[in-house]
């Protein structure tokens, strides 16, 4: 099963973050404050500040809530830089829907909190005859999440004030059946229509442009042929990486990272088991969970009595889905990927034992030790290249502000030339041609910078031949350049592109002659004397709607849908730029929409609420002036400051 999960690791990814969003909206404003200011700023929202405690603190807890809604998923899965920043997401937009109800003064009394914790199913099963919440099993239940009731009930009580800004939008955002039809009928509507094409190519042969009109039109379109403007440069780029080539370890301090932390390096020891499930929620009602304890443990007298049975059990009465069908298999796993009751009885067993009934939030558990897999200890000779690598990554890392403070200083004071800092830092000097103000397509580095281009192309670099400043490029990674040869942009002679000229002249003349017999042709059709004609040339009659375009392009279809229908047919007439100009007839209406319409009413009414919510929310992070100071990270990168 874990098996499967790495290597589906995106889409169990997606399929699991489902999990995270409709959790609680953890701490009121003063809560994230205190958490934000301690440590590096990630975001500000109303000029607060989220800090990197807080981001850590809450991919936790998101990944803590997967964990308990599917308790067999490793979630190693989720240590991806994608995951953090759909947490991070989710965490500001936490933060602006609270302070938004700060604002909005959107309070909870005590008689609304008092009835939602009433209604609460978590507490359902904790309530006396008399009505009250069991104080001591209130506290119990808590515990282990690290909360106290009166913690738990501020964050309802934050969560009710929280709903209040969106729900307050959806009551008033409601939308007529009425007018949701007229919408929905104009979207599902089928019309038949026929086109006849005029394309450009098919006009190419009747275009024979004299040399005199190749020059005039070279002569008006000069833009069109220059030369872009290039330049062969130099750069040096500082990194942690070109940091770790000046480090010199000391035999002695690698062998002694070794001794300290070999066991840790050597990696987890795994256990393998199996389990029968009888599922209960937690938010079940006392009488639920006895019963489904009791199944669970007169399964375990059966096992007991026939320990060889347990796969065949399994398979008949366990309430995993996933690890039933393989009779209980869950694999090998390592700390931390299971709930901790779970886990905690797994790791305190001997291989072929059995275990007691054991409870966790899903049920209770009977659970089979199979296998123990130990890691073995490498030896120093096998670790050695390893803990150097580790060793000088730590030491560039922690040297890498110094040098860029040098870096960036040297390149400014001795703007001249790059072989002083690279010299200073033992870096080497690139050497680049060609290189334009746009990145070309097989650009890599620096070369592909957007910032970096911009700044090397800047009138200082080009016409005193300075270094540039130094550009920051991502997380800890500076680099600076300076142009040693550059090439102005110019037109190039007619001579030595006259065969490029004369086949874009050839292009725009068959374009405007298609266009101009596409005009034409439906002044033609729409005369009075011939308006029920059909060209040979038109196309069969095809039945078109917005959801089913017919590999027509979008603006013809748009077209033909907009026409005012109340006379068919209809000769209509579109320019679709360089793919000539199409004359189309709408020749009648198809039934079908109005059923389509109402079937999916519902949907249209989700779909403008969830745009209301959108736009709301989009409104309020302008309003509080939303900074994510992170870069999202995209399927390649990483999680990096952005520069300030």
């Amino acid at each position: 099963m874990f098996d499967f999960i790495r290597t589906h690791n995106k889409a169990i990814q997606l399929l699991m973050f489902v999990f995270i969003l409709p959790g609680f909206f953890l701490f009121g404003i003063e809560g994230f404050s205190s958490m934000g200011e301690k440590s590096e700023t990630v975001a500000v929202v109303d000029g607060r500040k989220i800090g990197q405690i807080e981001w850590d603190a809450a991919v936790k807890d998101d990944v803590e809530r997967i964990r308990q809604s599917a308790p067999t998923v490793d979630t190693k899965v989720f240590d991806t830089s994608e995951f953090k920043y759909a947490s991070l997401e989710q965490l500001v937009k936490r933060r602006v829907l609270a302070t938004a109800a700060q604002k909005l003064h959107l309070g909870v009394s005590d008689q609304r909190l008092a009835s939602e914790l009433l209604q609460n199913p978590m507490l359902a099963a904790l309530r006396l005859p008399n009505g009250k919440i069991d104080d001591i099993k209130y506290k119990e239940l808590l515990a282990p999440q690290g909360i106290t009731p009166q913690g738990f009930e501020a964050r309802v009580r934050s969560d009710l004030s929280v709903q209040q800004v969106l729900q307050s939008l959806a009551m008033s955002g409601m939308v007529p059946a009425s007018l949701a039809d007229v919408a929905l009928n104009a979207y599902f509507e089928k019309r038949e229509i026929q086109i006849l094409k005029f394309s450009p190519e098919d006009f190419v042969k009747k275009i024979t442009p004299t040399d005199a009109e190749v020059e005039a039109f070279y002569k008006g379109n000069s833009m069109l042929f220059q030369a872009t403007e290039k330049a062969s440069i130099q750069y040096v780029t500082l990194d942690v990486e070109s940091i770790k080539k000046t480090i010199t370890l000391n035999e002695a301090d690698v062998k002694s990272y070794y001794e300290q932390n070999g066991d840790r390096l050597s990696g987890a020891e795994e256990r393998k088991a199996s389990h029968i499930l009888i599922a209960a929620a937690k938010s079940a009602t006392v009488e639920a969970r006895l019963k489904a304890k009791k199944q669970a443990e007169d399964l375990l007298v059966q096992i007991k009595k026939s320990p060889v049975s347990f796969a065949d059990l399994a398979k008949k009465n366990s309430q995993d889905p996933v690890s039933a069908a393989s009779g209980g298999d869950l694999g090998f796993f390592a700390r931390g990927s299971m709930v901790k009751p779970f886990e905690d009885a797994v790791f305190a067993m001997q291989p072929k034992q059995l275990s007691e009934v054991v409870e966790s939030d899903f049920g209770y558990h009977i659970i089979q030790l199979t296998e123990v897999k130990a890691p073995k200890k490498r030896s120093f000779v096998e670790m050695k290249p390893e803990i150097e690598t580790e060793l000088k990554k730590q030491m560039a890392q922690k040297k890498f502000a110094e040098a860029a403070e040098i870096f960036t200083n040297t390149v400014y004071e001795q703007s001249d030339s790059l072989k002083p800092v690279a010299d200073k830092l033992k870096l080497e000097i690139q050497t680049a041609q060609n290189v334009t103000r746009q990145a070309s397509p097989n650009a890599r580095g620096a070369l592909a910078n957007a910032k970096f281009l911009s700044v090397l192309f800047s009138s200082d670099a080009i016409d005193k031949k300075r270094n540039t400043e130094a550009v920051e490029m991502g997380g800890n990674q500076l680099t600076a350049g300076r142009i040693v040869s550059y090439t102005p942009a110019q037109t190039l002679p007619l001579d030595a592109i006259q065969d490029r000229v004369r086949a874009l002249l050839v292009q725009r003349m068959s374009l405007d002659l298609a266009r101009t017999e596409g005009v034409a042709k439906l002044a033609e059709l729409t005369s009075t004397t011939v308006s029920e004609a059909i060209p040979a040339q038109m196309g069969a009659p095809l039945t078109v709607s917005r959801d089913v375009l017919q590999q027509q392009n979008p603006k013809l279809i748009d077209t033909a849908l907009r026409a005012n229908s109340s006379k068919l047919p209809l000769w209509l007439g579109v320019d679709l730029g360089a793919e000539g100009y199409r004359v189309v007839r709408l020749n009648k209406i198809v039934d079908g929409a109005q059923a389509a319409a109402t079937q999916n009413r519902d949907q249209y009414l989700r779909v403008w609420s969830n745009a209301e919510n959108t736009s709301y929310y989009e409104y309020l992070k302008d309003k509080f002036k939303v900074q994510i100071k992170v870069t999202k990270p995209d399927a390649k990168t990483d999680l990096k400051p952005k520069a300030t």
